[in-house]
């Protein structure tokens, strides 16, 4: 008889998943500072803060209020859903009914459950790039195709219509647009964002639009929701938001999704065998976020401000180093490909990786390289980090490569 073929030990579709690198670095950075090695990690997409004294609070006393220890539906508090609602039409411009929200266990999980919602075998995704790390591996456990659309630093990392039209095929289903961008911190301005939308409605294609960071702006710029430059795509679009980085809650793991109520049925379905609801008194600390005091949030918003221009500056002083100056997020994400293929302490790094490994050995400096978010050639630094710490790490790095 033919000897069959073994079974492998684990599932190849998650034993195909990547760790997440801008993890996996801050986790190295971490084990190097617990050694006592004064490392100074830009890896986090994390604020440094603390989370608003009423938030906590509320959470507090939701803690000691027996309601707050039961299940909630699985879609979320109904205050919360109709909070999110509120905060939709005020910063998306998109009027829906709280019934369209789904309250999720943070952004990560908005984003898994939305492919896993529109996604069948083969459909492709067009993915801007530099994306954030987490999209391909979501796209590939729905077993879709992500489509890489590359921008580089002389677009502001920005893509165009042209782009997107370039690769678009008969498999495709789904763009993914997201504004502040996470690893660039690059904002579509109102212009592109539409004419975007309208090629994506013209096509019939799903928009998947990331606005974890849209109230995090700079330069009295605001990041226009592709839903509301173009209202007609709203029945094609999943609007995934949180309140991690506007409120620094990241720990807090309270996320959503808006989209049509079909979608949102699916969502809730999924949601409700996956994982059920999110933490009741997390939930009820969401709401104190939403529609409370924002002096906090944007006394956090400043220092942001604040850091940024502080690190391009100085960034901006290596040669070496072309940064351009984001208008959102807290990433700056350096072109360092004129430092590949040059000397420095007697290493000769020839990608971002090798770049980003010297930096963490000689200068004791963690970033994340250009490898994790696509092309190699680029570096993401946090600025969500105290201004001391900052301006010690750039320092460093302004050293090492002026040796």
């Amino acid at each position: 008889m033919p000897e069959s073929t073994p079974t492998p030990r684990l599932s190849t579709k998650i034993s195909a998943i990547a760790e997440s690198a801008t993890l996996k670095v801050d986790a190295k950075a971490k084990a190097l500072q617990a050694q006592g090695r004064p490392v100074i990690s830009y890896a986090a997409g994390e604020p440094d803060f603390p989370t608003p004294e009423h938030i906590v609070e509320a959470a507090l006393v939701a803690a000691r209020d027996p309601k707050a220890h039961r299940y909630t539906p699985a879609a979320g508090l109904p205050d919360l859903r109709a909070a999110i609602a509120e905060k939709t039409l005020r910063d998306s411009g998109l009027e829906v009914d709280p019934s369209r929200v789904i309250v999720t266990n943070g952004g990560k999980q908005s984003v898994y459950e939305a492919f896993q919602v529109l996604l069948n075998p083969g459909d492709e995704v067009i993915v801007p790039t530099p994306f954030w790390t987490t999209y391909p591996e979501a796209i590939a456990l729905a077993d879709g195709v992500a489509v890489d659309v590359f921008a580089d630093a002389s677009q502001n990392y920005q893509v165009t219509v042209e782009q997107l039209e370039a690769a678009r095929t008969p498999r495709t289903k789904v763009l993914l647009f997201v504004s502040p961008s996470n690893p660039t911190g690059s904002v579509y301005s109102p212009e592109q964002t539409k004419a975007i939308g309208e090629w994506a409605l013209e096509h019939g294609i799903w928009v998947i639009t990331d606005e974890i960071y849209q109230n995090l702006t700079y330069d009295g710029v605001r990041a226009t929701s592709i839903v509301e430059a173009v209202p007609e795509l709203a029945e094609q679009t999943l609007l995934v938001n949180g309140v991690a980085k506007t409120y620094a809650m990241t720990g807090w793991r309270v996320g959503w999704t808006v989209g049509p109520a079909d979608a949102i049925k699916a969502l809730g379905n999924l949601q409700s065998h996956l994982s059920g609801n999110v933490n009741n008194i997390a939930q009820r600390a969401a709401i104190a976020a939403l529609t409370g005091p924002q002096d906090a949030a944007e006394a956090m918003r400043e220092a942001f401000d604040r850091r940024r221009k502080l690190i391009v500056g100085e960034l901006n002083k290596i040669d070496g180093f072309e940064t351009p100056t984001p208008q959102g997020a807290f990433y700056v994400y350096p072109d360092v490909t004129a430092l590949l293929g040059q000397t420095f302490g007697g290493v000769t790094p020839k990608t971002s990786l090798e770049l980003a490994d010297l930096m963490l050995d000689q200068a004791e400096v963690a970033a994340v390289p250009g490898e994790a978010f696509g092309p190699s050639g680029y570096l993401r630094f946090s600025y969500a980090l105290g201004d001391d710490q900052l301006l010690e790490g750039v320092q460093r790095l302004q050293r090492l490569f002026a040796s």
